[in-house]
């Protein structure tokens, strides 16, 4: 019998969150919440979506799971509070752990994650609280990752980081090995990271500059 989960949120990650559980986990998806002023419809996805304020007492907190299916929006801390919310109510936060991910630190990761397909995540890594593994990253051995931070698409880690609370890092961002990253900082796309970077660190990648050769005088394309 499959555990029941009602999916905190109504936007483009509620619905990507509904599509994982509902074709790669041990879940039920039976409703949806957000506050009540954030209601717009009586439905999503096919199904019920309550108020947060009335959830416990459609879905009790002894038959039934949350997760909080939020983004980075103001550096995590929209999905740490309701995620802090939810635990409040007494629900237990469910994972997402892909069965396309090659998982092989003896199951040490946290609740309300969300680690999406193609995720290699090798030997000894320790994975918080409330994190979101887009798709497709490297997660070098001995490394960690603290509560509430998110990490986009085809990033590598390196051995030995540490990586703090409430971290944004890009796509395509690399971290070298052995160096921390304090809490809410944020590595921009493209990024390559080789030292400590200090509490609300910005790193932003350098972007690739316009040719002054058009296109349309390009031999062999």
């Amino acid at each position: 019998m499959k555990k029941k989960l009602v999916i905190f949120g109504s936007g483009d990650i509620a619905q990507l969150a509904h599509f994982y559980f509902s074709t790669d986990s041990a879940y039920e998806i039976v409703a949806f919440t957000v506050d009540g002023s954030y209601i717009e419809a009586p439905t999503f996805c096919g199904l019920p979506v309550v108020a947060f304020e009335d959830v416990a007492e459609h879905y009790p907190t002894h038959s039934h799971e949350l997760f909080i299916a939020l983004s980075y929006s103001k550096l995590n801390a929209v999905r740490k509070e309701k995620y802090l919310a939810a635990k409040a109510l007494g629900y237990t936060l469910a994972s997402y752990i892909s069965s396309h991910a090659t998982v092989l630190n003896e199951g040490r990761i946290g609740d309300n994650c969300f680690i999406l397909e193609d995720n290699t995540i090798q030997p000894f890594v320790n994975i918080g609280n409330n994190i979101t593994l887009w798709s497709g990253n490297h997660i070098g051995h001995h490394s960690t990752i603290q509560d509430h931070t998110f990490i986009a698409s085809h990033v590598v880690i390196s051995g030995g980081v540490h990586i703090g609370e409430q971290c944004f890092i890009g796509v395509n961002a690399t971290l070298r090995d052995h160096i921390t990253v304090e809490d809410k900082c944020v590595v921009g796309a493209g990024a390559l990271l080789l030292a400590n970077a200090e509490q609300e660190g910005v790193f932003i990648g350098t972007a690739t500059e316009r040719s002054k050769v058009p296109s349309s005088k390009l031999r062999k394309l």
